[in-house]
């Protein structure tokens, strides 16, 4: 009985803490204004480095801001304000901007570094809950965040949500004002099943030689050893200007072979399906398989959507599923 008393102050506790911070971002919400806009354009324009830095909790906050602004083609990193006076200041250009994360702004560690960034022209962006700090008067762009109601009265927990949902929206809606897409994601995150989800058609098609191209003229019995050299399961058909007219499956020959005797000494022409499925280069490979499942088919021809009679490239369902892409 005591235990189960012990657990339900646990789990009230635990609600009340998430209580807190709920209403943290509420309040959060709200305060969202013009400030944050110019934030994100300053962002955006800039041509070098988004550094962030901040005391104790707020440095770890910077940190995970810094590495999502990156992960969406922001270049950034973090700087320990504790350390920034013994020499990681050189770290900060003139060109960069600075943005400076502490709940009181008045940290004595926070002085030195806005001393530099004042004495370099470095434009600084802070995120403060106290309009009367040093951090919030010394800021070009001030992200006020709200006062609030810390778990434990004493332990920064509301706030440090609060700082991470704001640098959180600051790096989204960057990353949209830039137009940053999913192409550009997928360069800067080619490994883990999260680079396989992104990779394009282009990545992981069959290429050159290895496309069994035919052409419309071709005799069954010559196109079937082709058929058997690439090892895909389809053949391509060209006429004679070099654009696809047509594919042939192994499906359709094996059909196709049990109803005529004279199968081998037929064109090529004759047995293929035109206008075969195709997908633009650009596409994600996740949309082919699913393309390909639609369909019930195994293969679909590559081209451009800008010459779309033009084939550059085979990809098959078992390249993309060996490619861990679902």
């Amino acid at each position: 009985m005591g235990t189960l008393i012990k657990n339900n102050k646990s789990i009230l506790t635990a609600k009340d803490v998430i209580n807190l911070e709920i209403k943290a971002l509420q309040k959060l919400k709200k305060n969202i204004n013009k400030s944050f806009h110019n934030a994100v354009i300053k962002i955006s324009k800039c041509q070098s480095k988004v550094i962030l830095g901040g005391v104790g909790k707020s440095g770890l906050i910077a940190s995970k801001i810094a590495s999502t602004l990156a992960s969406v083609g922001t270049p950034s990193f973090s700087i320990a304000a504790s350390e920034a006076s013994h020499g990681d200041l050189g770290m900060v250009s003139k060109k960069d901007i600075l943005i400076l994360i502490s709940y009181s702004g008045k940290t004595n560690e926070l002085k030195n570094i806005i001393q530099y960034v004042k004495r370099n022209k470095i434009f600084l962006i802070g995120i403060v809950s106290k309009k009367e700090s040093i951090l919030y008067k010394a800021s070009d762009i001030k992200l006020l965040i709200p006062r609030v109601e810390e778990a434990g009265s004493i332990v920064p927990t509301a706030s440090t949500t609060s700082q991470l949902a704001l640098g959180d929206a600051l790096a989204i809606a960057t990353m949209k004002y830039k137009k940053f897409g999913k192409l550009d994601f997928k360069k800067l995150h080619p490994a883990g099943s999260l680079g396989a989800q992104l990779k394009t058609v282009e990545d992981i098609m069959l290429t050159g030689n290895k496309i069994p191209f035919v052409s419309e003229k071709l005799k069954m019995s010559k196109a079937l050893k082709i058929l058997t050299e690439k090892k895909l399961g389809v053949l391509i058909v060209r006429n004679k200007n070099k654009k696809t007219i047509g594919i042939i499956t192994d499906g359709q020959i094996r059909r196709f072979s049990e109803k005529n005797l004279n199968f081998h000494s037929l064109s090529v022409k004759k047995i293929m399906t035109k206008k075969p499925v195709s997908i633009d280069k650009n596409e994600l490979a996740a949309k082919a398989l699913n393309l390909m499942n639609s369909k019930k088919i195994t293969s679909l021809v590559v081209n451009t959507k800008k010459r779309p009679n033009n084939t550059i490239g085979v990809i098959h369902v078992h390249t993309i599923l060996q490619s861990n892409i679902s």
